[in-house]
C-alpha cells in the first residue's frame, strides 16, 4: 500500500468493495446479521476504522463458514448481537468512542477548572 491510498482510505475503500461482493453471496438472514454487526462495530473504531479491518474480515469468515455449514445465524452469533461485538471489538464493556470522547471533554474541562 503507498502512502497516497493510505492518506486518502483508498485500501480500506477496495476492502470495502471486496466485502460487499462477498456479503452478496451470504444468505438473507446472514446478510441481515451482518448489517447489525457492521453497524454496532463501527462504534469501537479508531478515527479511520483501519482498526476494524481484519475483525471485519474475520466476522464475513465465520458468517460464510457457518452458512456453508448449513448452520443458522443464532447458532452462530446468539441472541446477543450487541455483545457479540463488544466482545469482540475487546472485552465486555469496550469503550466505544463516544466514551473517549466524553472522557477526554470530561479531563480537558477539569484542566481548565483546575482540579
Amino acid at each position: 500500500m503507498n502512502f497516497w491510498d493510505k492518506i486518502t482510505g483508498k485500501d480500506m475503500e477496495k476492502q470495502a468493495q471486496a466485502f460487499a461482493s462477498r456479503i452478496k453471496k451470504l444468505p438473507a438472514d446472514f446478510q441481515g446479521a451482518w448489517e447489525t454487526i457492521d453497524t454496532y462495530l463501527w462504534q469501537y473504531s479508531d478515527f479511520t476504522g483501519r482498526n476494524l479491518m481484519p475483525i471485519l474480515d474475520g466476522v464475513l469468515g465465520l458468517l460464510e463458514e457457518a452458512a456453508a455449514d448449513g448452520q443458522s445465524v443464532q447458532e452462530v452469533l446468539g441472541d446477543d448481537i450487541e455483545g457479540f461485538c463488544s466482545s469482540l471489538a475487546g472485552e465486555e464493556g469496550a469503550k466505544s468512542y463516544r466514551d473517549k470522547l466524553r472522557q477526554q471533554l470530561n479531563n480537558n474541562i477539569a484542566k481548565k477548572l483546575g482540579r
